[in-house]
């Protein structure tokens, strides 16, 4: 088997990461390329990214946010009452791991929180 009906193949399988990945692997100096079972492992690795990435973009898309912010991009004066530390912390949601509850409130459409319970 040949390289090009390899890589046709990972296509045709909608395994686009792994098709990425291997022809950047192809391009390298085969002095370069790992190991069989490396890059086996890194195939896997970067099918698995690109399924992430994918589904994110997906879930942005449906969302239909108004704005497209990251956590670091939000203001956060003392007049909105949230550190950027807080918000950084939230936005980990490791207090959904934890089970713990938050309670955010304020008025509606505002644009800040007056208080918060973790």
């Amino acid at each position: 088997m040949n390289q090009q009906s390899t890589l046709e193949q990972l296509q045709e399988l909608k395994l686009s990461g792994m098709a990425k990945r291997y022809e950047a692997i192809l391009n390298q100096p085969v002095h370069q390329q790992p190991e069989p079972h490396a890059m086996i492992a890194t195939l896997a690795e970067a099918e698995a990214s690109y399924r992430i990435h994918q589904r994110t973009q997906l879930y942005v898309r449906l969302s239909k946010l108004r704005y497209h912010a990251t956590p670091e991009q939000i203001n956060c004066t003392p007049g909105r009452g949230i550190t950027k530390e807080v918000l950084i912390t939230l936005s980990d949601g490791t207090f959904i791991e934890k089970a713990e509850n938050l309670l955010i409130t304020g008025p509606t459409g505002c644009g800040y929180a007056k208080q918060m319970i973790m």
